[in-house]
């Protein structure tokens, strides 16, 4: 796996996929390197094969949805903190998502804001406050 020297390399997973170019545009002049996906499955490849700090995914992906996607990823020795989006962010949800250890759910669609926000406090307490690969 090569890692980026001063970035933060955080996976996208949404079939609606468009959207986060919009959040490259906001988030790679702060030191951010999305990878884009649309399936849980695309997900799981790049995880299994790319440095990724931080996943970022849809609750409701066909066939794989973002829960099942982090439940695989606990099975790995280090896996990235995870932010679930959801169009319907229900108690039964959030549950699950406490129980699966993820960092943040977010309402779709996602404010740009508070998704860097969120990136930021997932830095702030798995990365101790830099960016990953800073010294």
């Amino acid at each position: 796996m090569v890692e980026s020297s001063h970035r933060i390399r955080v996976l996208f997973a949404d079939p609606e996929g468009d959207w986060h170019r919009q959040a490259v545009a906001l988030l790679e002049p702060r030191g951010v390197e999305a990878i884009g996906v649309r399936t849980g499955r695309e997900a799981l490849d790049r995880l299994e094969h790319e440095q990724v700090h931080v996943a970022v995914l849809d609750a409701q992906m066909p066939q794989l949805g973002g829960l099942q996607v982090v439940k695989m990823l606990r099975t790995r020795e280090k896996a990235p903190p995870a932010i679930l989006l959801a169009r319907e962010v229900s108690s039964s949800l959030m549950h699950e998502a406490l129980q699966m250890r993820v960092f943040s759910v977010l309402a779709k669609p996602v404010d740009l804001t508070l998704l860097l926000n969120t990136l930021a406090r997932v830095v702030d307490r798995h990365y101790a406050g830099r960016w990953p690969g800073q010294s």
